[in-house]
């Protein structure tokens, strides 16, 4: 019961009193339903499935019209590479009976002949499957790898390479996950001083991506969804969860301290920081969502992984933690009470001089923080977008060694050929290949199994993700196959994996305006009915593209030039729209937890710069911390051994590191000083249009 004078409840206020009125049932039903989500994911099993097709492509063309008329360049294919340091010929015989015995194993449906390199030291026989990479199961592909290299031995080195063995031979993220969660415990427990009140959004958080991983495996059996996409979400799911649940619970404790009982103080942290964490995650899967805009499948499945995983994050949030907090407020309620009565300087003091530090010289601190914004953001001008292959890999990997192995017997080239699919006479079409500068070599036209199509294979004289050989693909397209279309009125296409990872990257970069105008737009309405403000709302769009540029900037400097140690390389095709995506809207987190507090203040005493000071002082540590325990969650994943969840961990710990020091504790203070009373105009037009959706405790 409200005690008298105290406003009535909001909805998330009366969600928490429910919770904590029910606090076992809460429990037990949150147990029963990821028990049985697991149960029933693990009994079902998953059905992941790596989707990188774009219909209108002319390597998806290539690929289909390959599929369709029964081509043995539609399956996948493993190289087996041997090499022998003082010549192959006396190693034939045993070769010959390895690759005898690779021909009687599943999934292989033809066996080519030995070919040997001019120096006859190295060579390689290709297997063909019987479907493509994705499809053929990993036991099917690991024998293979293990009986090739069984016959290592005595001077000859067996090395089986391809797309099939580097999925085989693909790693997890590791122990990221345990590093990550055990950083977090402790910055946690230095922050509250007690390991249960530490451990309380941990567990929220564990419960939550405990049950979304779960859906989205029994979700794999309905849509497509990649095979990373556990990880990733992972990786959001412990981050987001710890975040939203500290936000929350440092309310709490705040309520606390203020002489609040803990069922009260739980309704009033759920009526205030429990809307501010259901109006940014709201945002983040909007955000999300947005990736359907780009229309690439293969992202679709993540951005519905990744939005689950917030959506039952928020719901664990907002229903679970009450339930813990009724079930242990009273000894959290004690360790507060007697932490606050231990003498002290304020907490809040020095984030309050912070913000009367930048408001003193708020120009200034606005331009050096932008520059040393722009600055890091610079690489990702010249940033690559490709996909990473078996040269990116470990050098320890089975397939790494045979990329290398083959790069040094017949050319960089050989490991990314390009596939000329001909539709009608494919005479001359070998001739024009291997006339086009660029272009080592080329085959005699190979045709289908009903012969209405020919392909030609065709190697670059450039690795495939040299920049050279993305501008071969487009001259190929551009000018040399229509000109030889026009004389022989045949029809070409040039397929691949190599080009079809330049067409990916081509429709990621095409699309992106659209998915960023759209993200952006939607985002900036709901600030701008939240706040009524137009500037604000601006002021988050363009700091959080700021921060995004420069985390993408970071990416680019570590993983596309190699530095501090990491194997050099294109970044991911995806990674852009997808640190997009999750970035901006957990930059959100930051944005309305701080300016709903200014807010609150402005409302309060109509003063601008004292709003400034008190809304960063109340906020200050709590975005810290939060930011602290999502950067060494993210960052732990810089330690997998997996190139994608590497460049996605350290493009999210950079982006949120840069948002919470240099824009919320400086950036934002300082253009909230220059714009004053500005910073809350609203047109009368639409502020008589607008929906009223205030933040702040009623």
């Amino acid at each position: 019961m409200p005690t008298p004078g105290t406003p009535p409840a909001g909805r998330f206020g009366r969600l928490a009193a429910w919770s904590q009125r029910h606090r076992w049932a809460a429990l037990v039903l949150w147990v029963a339903v990821v028990a049985a989500i697991t149960v029933g994911s693990q009994a079902a099993g998953s059905t992941y499935h790596n989707d990188f097709s774009l219909p209108g492509t002319d390597s998806q063309a290539a690929a289909d019209l390959m599929a369709k008329h029964g081509s043995r360049q539609a399956d996948a294919t493993v190289q087996i590479v041997v090499q022998d340091a003082q010549g192959l010929a006396a190693d034939r015989q045993d070769i010959g009976a390895m690759l005898a015995e690779v021909r009687g194993l599943p999934s292989v449906t033809e066996v080519g002949p030995l070919t040997i390199s001019r120096s006859g030291t190295i060579g390689y026989s290709t297997v063909t499957l019987d479907a493509a990479a994705q499809d053929v199961p990993k036991e099917r592909v690991t024998r293979i790898i293990d009986t090739a290299r069984a016959a290592s031995g005595h001077g000859l080195r067996v090395e089986p390479g391809g797309d099939p063995v580097r999925g085989a031979e693909e790693g997890g993220g590791g122990g990221a996950e345990g590093a990550g969660m055990l950083a977090a415990l402790v910055i946690l427990v230095l922050l509250f001083g007690s390991l249960v009140a530490a451990a309380l959004p941990l567990v929220t958080a564990l419960f939550a991506v405990g049950g979304a991983i779960g859906l989205i495996a029994l979700a794999s059996r309905v849509f497509t969804v990649a095979d990373f996409t556990p990880p990733i979400m992972m990786l959001i799911g412990l981050g987001v969860g710890v975040d939203y649940a500290l936000l929350i619970f440092y309310r709490y404790r705040r309520e606390l301290r203020d002489g609040a009982d803990p069922a009260a103080a739980t309704r009033r942290a759920l009526d205030a920081a429990g809307r501010t964490v259901f109006f940014a995650g709201c945002t983040v899967i909007i955000a999300l969502l947005g990736l359907i805009a780009l229309g690439l499948g293969s992202l679709q499945g993540v951005a519905l992984g990744v939005a689950l995983t917030v959506l039952v994050t928020m719901a664990a949030s907002l229903t679970l933690l009450p339930a813990l907090l009724g079930v242990f407020g009273g000894r959290i309620q004690r360790l507060v009470l007697k932490r606050a009565a231990k003498p002290g300087p304020p907490e809040e003091g020095g984030w309050r001089r912070l913000a009367a530090a930048v408001q003193r010289r708020p120009v200034p601190a606005l331009l050096v923080a932008v520059a040393a914004l722009l600055v890091l953001s610079a690489p990702a001008l010249d940033m690559r977008l490709g996909f990473a292959d078996a040269g990116n890999d470990a050098p320890s990997t089975t397939g790494r060694q045979a990329y290398d192995l083959l790069a040094e017997g017949f050319g960089p080239g050989f490991n990314g050929p390009l596939i000329v699919v001909a539709r009608g006479d494919a005479e001359g079409l070998q001739a024009a290949l291997t006339r086009t500068r660029g272009i080592a070599a080329a085959t005699p036209p190979i045709p289908s199994a009903d012969g209405a199509v020919s392909a030609v294979i065709a190697y670059p004289a450039t690795a495939p993700q040299d920049e050279a050989t993305a501008r071969l693909v487009h001259e190929l397209r551009d000018d040399v196959l229509p000109s030889l279309s026009a004389r022989t009125g045949a029809g070409y296409l040039v397929g691949g994996p190599t080009a079809a990872a330049q067409d990916f990257s081509d429709a990621v970069s095409a699309r992106m305006p659209l998915f960023v105008a759209v993200v952006v737009g939607l985002s900036a309405l709901l600030l701008t009915v939240v706040f009524r403000s137009v500037l604000i709302p601006v002021k988050a769009a363009l700091l959080n593209l700021l921060s995004i540029s420069a985390a993408l900037g970071a990416i680019t400097l570590v993983f596309q030039d190699g530095r501090f140690g990491a194997q050099s390389g294109p970044v991911e095709a995806f990674i852009p729209v997808m640190i997009f995506a999750i970035v901006f809207g957990l930059s959100m987190d930051y944005e309305v937890f701080l300016v709903s507090r200014i807010h609150e203040e402005w409302e309060r005493t109509r003063d601008p710069s004292r709003s400034v000071r008190e809304g960063l002082a109340a906020t200050g540590k709590v975005i810290t911390a939060a930011a602290a325990i999502m950067i060494v969650v993210f960052a732990a994943f810089v330690l997998s051994p997996d190139r994608m969840l590497r460049q996605f961990g350290l493009g999210l710990a950079v982006a949120v590191l840069l948002d919470a020091v240099v824009i919320r504790c400086l950036i934002v203070p300082a253009v909230m000083q220059v714009l004053g009373r500005h910073a809350w105009w609203l047109p009368a037009p639409l502020a008589r249009r607008l929906p009223k959706a205030a933040l702040e405790r009623p």
